[in-house]
């Protein structure tokens, strides 16, 4: 189902906002984005502008001393250290961020990273017997492990030392592990609680640099991979994350390693020199996610660690055929699922979606309709697909309520289950399927019933086009690397005439136009609204990003809507 948009709009209003003289540096517009932001002082703009933000030391988070001591340890004794990671970005950078650490160490170390399709998510029994029969001693998980208390348990009684290191929510009651690295866990007084699990597997290298210096190398060395991992995981770009993130994207900028300097040109990115963290988060991303989804998550490591120029090449190309290939399927899955929600009044307060064709090979794709379906009707869904005996599902989810919450209160019908406020996955047993959806509905009406649900974006400022000369591009990009909780800039213009419109996209799902306020005009790009063509575009009210195109070594800046109302 295809709607005009129901999004409410909203300015960004700061509160408390004091005139410091040290301010007037910068151009009126600018210390709006800043106020909206919290940046009230020019100190605290030479901060945030000059992105000098916080590094804390690893050892401060809980487990790092016995982890670090163990594999210090396994580097001193030539053991076999196994990196287990996760099939998503987050887990894919981080694997090779610790494997590249510790062989630069002089460490014996593997990746192994489980098969969605025959493994699922995270440390599994068959696994860890595979490595301890393949002769590894220690075993290292990344981004993943902290709900595994059965397979911490099998590990030991197998006589492998298990260290888990993973971002995600705990239960209450933690693995058995010889040590456990997680902010989040009871009792850890690390500042930054939103590290991704590559951010993560940096720290764990910080302290085994730290602990066993090498001339010529340190942990920032694959700061890169970082900003990767930690820009495609969605998570908080502040205070540590954001630090991190902008020094990751100067690498990026200046010598991209040879696998992604191979996926960057595969992407259509024609130079580094101004690589974002939106260029990350969908261009890069989505083709090191492609592997994992549709075949292998190795191609998307081996990428990661190629040096030579054929072989990264070869690898890139294949990630980007792949990512069509996953566009294309997703986009008719989300069609299917679809069907079952005529009109947005109609859809329940938790969307569920299994059709016959959601089948094993599926099971890479789920979460991406899952994710296109909240956004389509603002609620929590979920989107599964059969495995014989088992249902296998992923979840995503609104502010207004906590997917991974519900599916703790339904822990006794399911099998395995984890993740974040809004995004999850879980397996279940196919007699329990219906009564677990009957729960999260109850569960999601009982949370969801006296909200008004409607998805709300906040815009900075309301400008007509012709103030937008006044906005400089060097400027917001030193907003940069903007994501959740430090959003880049957003302007609303309205009453703009449309003087072209055409579709774009293989599916023509994607809207191009001219628009103009009677005097200056721009491009617009909008994303996923190519239907909107068929309301006769007259007349449109815009909320968009002010951007810079880079074509042809031609640069011009032009509008990224984020949404957009005709006006009637």
């Amino acid at each position: 189902m295809k709607r005009e948009s129901n999004r409410n709009w909203e300015v960004r209003l700061p509160q408390n906002i004091t005139e410091d003289t040290g301010m007037q540096t910068y151009s009126t517009v600018m210390r709006r984005l800043l106020a909206n932001r919290g940046i009230l002082t020019a100190q605290e703009a030479k901060i945030f502008m000059e992105r000098q933000g916080p590094l804390y030391d690893p050892f401060c988070l809980i487990g790092m001393e016995a982890a670090v001591n163990r594999l210090s340890r396994a580097l001193k004794n030539s053991e076999k250290i196994a990196v287990y990671g996760d099939y998503d970005v987050d887990g894919v950078t981080a694997t090779a961020l610790l494997v590249l650490a510790l062989r630069r160490l002089g460490g014996n170390a593997h990746a192994y990273i489980p098969d969605r399709f025959k493994e699922g998510y995270g440390l599994n029994i068959a696994a860890l017997d595979k490595l301890v029969a393949d002769g590894f001693q220690v075993v290292v998980t990344v981004d993943c492990g902290i709900r595994s208390l059965a397979e911490a348990d099998h590990a030991r009684l197998l006589g492998v030392d298990l260290i888990i290191s993973d971002h995600h929510e705990p239960k209450p009651e933690l693995p058995y592990a010889l040590a456990v690295i997680n902010p989040k866990q009871p009792g850890d007084t690390y500042p930054e609680k939103n590290l991704a699990g590559v951010g993560l597997a940096f720290k764990i290298a910080q302290g085994l640099f730290q602990r066993n210096p090498v001339e010529g190398a340190c942990a920032e060395d694959w700061l890169d991979l970082v900003a990767i991992g930690t820009v495609a995981d969605i998570v908080p770009l502040v205070g540590e994350n954001r630090t991190l993130v902008k020094a990751g994207l100067e690498q990026l900028r200046k010598k991209p390693r040879q696998g992604l300097w191979s996926l960057i040109r595969a992407a259509g990115i024609e130079t580094t020199a101004n690589l974002t963290a939106r260029d990350i988060g969908f261009m890069i991303g989505p083709r090191l996610n492609a592997a994992g989804r549709l075949e292998s998550p190795m191609d998307a490591y081996n990428l990661l660690i190629a040096v030579d120029k054929d072989e990264a090449g070869d690898l890139a190309l294949k990630l980007d055929n792949q990512n069509r290939d996953r566009q294309e399927r997703t986009l008719k899955m989300v069609q299917s699922a679809e069907l079952l929600f005529e009109t947005e009044e109609a859809a329940p307060y938790l969307l569920f979606a299994c059709q016959p064709e959601f089948d094993r090979k599926s099971a890479g794709l789920v979460g991406l309709v899952a994710s296109r379906l909240t956004e389509n009707y603002y609620r929590p869904s979920v989107v599964a697909c059969q495995y014989d005996d088992f249902v296998r599902a992923s979840c995503r989810s609104i502010p207004e309520f906590n997917i991974t919450r519900a599916l703790d209160e339904c822990a006794h019908l399911l099998e395995r289950h984890g993740g974040h406020a809004m995004a999850a996955g879980f397996t279940v047993r196919q007699e329990n399927l219906a009564e677990l959806i009957l729960a999260l509905q109850a569960i999601a009406a009982r949370e969801l019933g006296d909200k008004e649900l409607h998805p709300v974006l906040h815009y900075d400022l309301e400008l007509p086009l012709c103030e937008l000369k006044t906005v400089i591009s060097l400027e917001l990009d030193r907003l940069e690397p903007t994501g959740i909780e430090n959003p880049g800039a957003l302007f609303v213009s309205r009453n703009l005439q449309v003087k072209k419109a055409f579709k774009m996209g293989k599916e023509g799902q994607h809207l191009k136009l001219t628009v103009s306020d009677g005097g200056i005009t721009y491009t617009a790009v909008a994303f996923r609204m190519g239907h909107l063509l068929d309301k006769g575009l007259k007349k449109v009210d815009l909320l968009y990003a002010y951007e810079c195109n880079y074509y042809n070594n031609l640069e011009t800046m032009q509008l990224m809507v984020h949404d957009l109302k005709v006006v009637k």
